[in-house]
């Protein structure tokens, strides 16, 4: 299926263009979360990276409140 939608991260408008926000010029994503399916080949790998992503994100809290 084929998203059309978009969403700015800076103001949080919805629009149809693909690359900047009309509005403010900010980045634009699909609002849309992804697909999830049990027999996900990949899934030991997706929660690999967010496990990482989550522990780096705690390290940089706890540097930057020291």
């Amino acid at each position: 299926m084929v998203w059309l939608l978009r969403k700015c991260e800076k103001c949080g408008k919805y629009t149809l263009e693909k690359n900047k926000c009309p509005y403010c010029g900010g980045k634009v994503r699909i609002p849309h979360p992804p697909k999830f399916s049990p027999d996900d080949k990949y899934l030991k790998y997706k929660m690999a990276l967010k496990e990482e992503m989550e522990n780096e994100r705690n390290i940089r809290q706890r540097t930057q409140k020291s």
